[in-house]
């Protein structure tokens, strides 16, 4: 009999002042281009990972910004209000769901992107990996039906 250990991805933001757990593997960890992932980063892609919000423990106080994505979606970025770090982001078209930064990750190396979406606005200078699953848009999918 084989045991598999449970992973317990743990991180925060810069100052300190926010930290997490997560618990179990990433629904999906995806890096993402739409333009309001640009703007909101400062860089050109951001690079998040999906877990059931059962699975996620939040510590420290967070400020929000929500916004309205081109598909009428509400997205929900929270962030350290000490330091600016951006820690996760919701989306009420994945409801019970988290997306959190890997870059906030303690150990971002256990996780690997395994889809790129809004591929239609990478920036030439934002190199990615071509054996990562990509699509223009939003693939039509939801956490929960593959």
């Amino acid at each position: 009999m084989t045991i598999k250990s449970i992973q317990i991805h743990k991180g925060g933001c810069h100052c300190g002042r926010v930290r997490y757990q997560a618990t179990g593997e990433p629904v999906i960890v995806a890096h993402c281009h739409c333009e309001d992932c640009q703007r909101l980063s400062g860089t050109g892609h951001t690079t998040g990972a999906m877990f059931a919000i059962e699975n996620f423990q939040l510590d420290g106080e967070m400020s929000e910004y929500t916004l309205e994505a081109d598909n009428g979606n509400r997205v929900t970025k929270a962030f350290c209000p000490t330091c600016g770090s951006p820690i996760l982001g919701r989306n009420s078209g994945s409801p019970g769901f988290v997306t959190v930064g890997v870059g906030t990750f303690d150990d971002s190396s256990t996780v690997t992107p395994q889809v790129t979406i809004f591929a239609r606005n990478r920036k030439s200078w934002d190199a990615m990996d071509e054996q990562v699953l990509t699509f223009d848009a939003q693939p039509d999918w939801k956490p929960g039906n593959g």
